[in-house]
């Protein structure tokens, strides 16, 4: 039972990058899913979540109208799809499962010139 994620990196302002996460172990369609961050000194916070069939999704104010959050339940996979980065957007970011709670080992995305 795990999550994966996949796809961080260093990008330029305004640059975009497309996050994965590999779900194993449970019945990955099932389960809402969540993309969370944490940057350095900041407590982890919410990013985006979608519901188990991907039919409904929510984001922090912080990102909307920039990531997009979407899910392959034949793949089982979740993904945050960052476009238009802002420096303010460093951090690492961890797939996130409702299923016990699960959480997975974070990918580090910085934004920087």
């Amino acid at each position: 039972v795990q999550l994966v994620e996949s796809g961080g990196g260093l990008v330029q302002p305004g640059g975009s990058l497309r996050l994965s996460c590999a779900a194993s172990g449970f019945t990955f369609s099932s389960y809402g899913m969540s993309w969370y961050r944490q940057a350095p000194g900041k407590e982890r916070e919410l990013v985006a979540t979608i519901t188990s069939t991907g039919g409904g999704t929510n984001y922090a104010d912080s990102v909307k109208g920039r990531f997009t959050i979407s899910r392959d339940n034949a793949k089982n996979t979740v993904y945050l799809q960052m476009n238009s980065l802002k420096p303010e957007d460093t951090a690492v970011y961890y797939c996130h499962s409702r299923f016990r709670n699960l959480w997975g080992q974070g990918t580090q995305v910085t934004v920087s010139s």
